[in-house]
């Protein structure tokens, strides 16, 4: 049942969880969060956008497939494991970070693009499931 209340609030909801989601994910390589939490907490605002507005209507808000997201995301991940392999001959894995720490998030390193890898990937995954569950439904 789709009330005022929940759709109201589902339109103010999206973009405040979506900017938690991305500040998790960037708080994750310094405490605790990372890609994986800031994944899920997107995920569910996409969820909550399909309870309160129809799952067609998130679709069409989303333009693309989740199950996109996936191998795009695990790229990034790979590339960002592979990085230190090929600019610096160091394992497979090995964190490397800029010299300079940006404004707002701080020092970037391969960590935070491993971790937007996961990030997209459990987006992927999660929103892919619950999507086709609700279709079936």
């Amino acid at each position: 049942m789709k009330t005022l209340i929940l759709k109201t609030a589902s339109g103010y909801l999206l973009p405040v969880l979506l900017l938690f989601s991305v500040f998790i994910l960037l708080r994750g390589h310094y405490l605790p969060g990372g890609g994986f939490v800031g994944g899920l907490v997107a995920s569910i605002a996409f969820v909550l956008h399909a309870f309160a507005n129809g799952l067609e209507n998130t679709k069409n808000l989303l333009r693309i497939h989740p199950g996109f997201l996936m191998p795009f995301g695990l790229a990034i991940a790979f590339i960002s494991g592979l990085a230190p392999m090929f600019l610096y001959d160091l394992p497979f894995l090995t964190g490397i970070w800029f010299d300079e720490p940006l404004p707002v998030i701080g020092m970037v390193g391969s960590a935070l693009f491993f971790d937007t890898g996961v990030f997209l990937v459990v987006i992927g995954v999660t929103l892919t499931i619950i999507f086709t569950i609700s279709e079936s439904a």
